[in-house]
C-alpha cells in the first residue's frame, strides 16, 4: 500500500544527460542559437523529465479545477455570494465556463472535484467531498491534520491514476468564494511578507474593504500560528480543500515525472506548500501567467519562477494553465518539427 510518505519519496530527479543533449539538439535547429528564448528553455525542462520517456509531445492533457468553500467567507471578505461557487461547479459540467472554453482550445480534459462545496453532492463533479466547507481559519483551523494528510494522498492517487490512464500534461485550478483569503495567509506565512503586501481584491472587493481583509488573514495567523517550515501544517491550519487538493495534483504529477501548470495566485501558494512539503517537486512546475491579485509577484519571486504570460488575468479556475498548454505544445512542435542547419549545410559562427 502507497503512503504519503513514500510517494512522496517517489519524486525522481530530472534527468540532466537528456536536458543537456535537448539543449545540443535545439541549438542545431534551423534558426539562431538561443533565437526562439523561453521556448527552448520550456522544451529542455520537457526533454529531463522521466515521466515523458523522452517523447517531446504532450498527448493527452488534464486540468483538474478542485472546488470547495471556506468558512472565513462569514467574515465578510468577498462580495460574492457562497452559493455560486456550487452554481459554477454545475456550470463547468456545461463546459461553459472560462476554463472550460480554453481548455477545448487546448485540447485539454476539464476534470471538476468537489472536495468540499457547501452543497449536497452535484452529480457528474468526482465527489471526494472531505466536509461542507472548511473551517473558519479567523477563528480555528482549516481542518484537521488528519483531514489534510487523507485529503493530499487522495488527490495525488487521482492524479496518479489520469497518469496512468495516459495524461502526460496537467494544469491545476480551483473554485471556492473567499478563497483569495486563506491563499493570502499561506502566502504571508510562507514568504515572510505582511498580509498588507499579499492581500488583494480578489473577485472584485470593494478596495476600502481591503484593510478588513488583511486582518483577517493577520488574525487567522495569530490564532492558528501554522509552522512555515511544514507546507501541510500551513494548509491544514490556515489553508482551505481547494488549496490542499492543488498541491496534492502537483506532488502527484511530479510523483510520475509528469509536467504541471500552474494557474493564478490561488496555485502560487499551493505551489509554495507543495515546495515545503516536497522541494523535488519544483522542476515539475511550469508558471502559465503573472496573475493580477497583489501579492503575485512575491509569491512567484519566491518560487523563483518566473511565468510566461502577463494578460492581467484574475479568473482563477485554471484559466491561465489552459492557455499556457498551448506555449507546452509550442515547445514540444518546435523541438520535433523543425529542421536543422546541417541539413542545410549552414553554419552558424560560434558565439562568445
Amino acid at each position: 500500500m502507497q503512503t504519503l510518505t513514500t510517494l512522496l519519496a517517489s519524486i525522481p530527479a530530472p534527468d540532466d544527460v537528456a536536458m543537456a543533449q535537448a539543449q545540443l539538439h535545439l541549438d542545431g535547429l534551423l534558426k539562431p542559437v538561443g533565437s526562439l528564448g523561453r521556448l527552448e528553455s520550456l522544451a529542455v525542462q520537457l526533454a529531463g523529465m522521466p515521466g515523458l520517456k523522452g517523447r517531446m509531445q504532450c498527448g493527452e492533457k488534464a486540468i483538474v479545477v478542485l472546488c470547495a468553500d471556506h468558512g472565513v467567507w462569514h467574515e465578510g471578505v468577498t462580495v460574492s455570494p457562497q452559493i455560486v461557487t456550487a452554481i459554477q461547479a454545475a456550470n463547468m459540467l456545461q463546459g461553459n465556463t472560462g476554463v472550460c472554453v480554453l481548455a477545448a482550445q487546448a485540447g485539454a480534459k476539464v476534470h471538476v472535484l468537489d472536495v468540499g462545496i457547501d452543497a449536497d453532492p452535484i452529480p457528474g463533479l468526482v465527489n471526494m467531498k472531505v466536509a461542507r466547507g472548511s473551517g473558519n481559519i479567523a477563528r480555528g483551523p482549516a481542518m484537521s491534520l488528519e483531514q489534510a494528510e487523507g485529503l493530499l494522498l487522495e488527490t495525488i492517487k487521482y492524479t496518479r491514476e489520469l497518469a496512468a490512464q495516459g495524461v502526460t500534461l496537467f494544469g491545476v485550478g480551483e473554485l471556492g468564494m473567499a478563497n483569495t483569503t486563506p491563499a493570502a495567509a499561506m502566502v504571508s506565512v510562507l514568504t515572510g511578507e505582511a498580509p498588507e503586501a499579499v492581500v488583494g481584491i480578489g473577485a472584485n472587493l470593494p478596495e476600502n474593504l481591503l484593510g478588513h481583509k488583511a486582518q483577517v488573514v493577520r488574525n487567522a495567523i495569530a490564532v492558528n500560528q501554522p509552522d512555515p517550515a511544514n507546507g501541510i501544517d500551513v494548509l491544514a491550519k490556515v489553508g482551505g480543500y481547494d488549496l490542499l487538493g492543488m498541491a496534492g495534483v502537483m506532488l502527484g504529477a511530479a510523483s510520475c515525472g509528469l509536467p504541471v501548470v500552474l494557474d493564478g495566485f490561488l496555485s502560487y501558494a499551493s505551489a509554495l506548500a507543495a515546495c515545503r512539503i516536497a522541494p523535488q517537486v519544483k522542476p515539475y512546475l511550469i508558471p502559465s501567467h503573472l496573475s493580477a491579485e497583489k501579492g503575485a509577484r512575491i509569491a512567484l519571486q519566491h518560487l523563483g519562477l518566473e511565468p510566461y504570460l502577463n494578460m492581467g488575468m484574475r479568473l482563477g479556475e485554471g484559466s491561465g494553465a489552459a492557455l499556457a498548454m498551448q506555449l507546452v505544445d509550442a515547445a514540444c512542435a518546435v523541438y520535433t518539427k523543425m529542421g536543422t542547419l546541417a541539413a542545410s549545410n549552414i553554419t552558424l559562427p560560434e558565439t562568445k
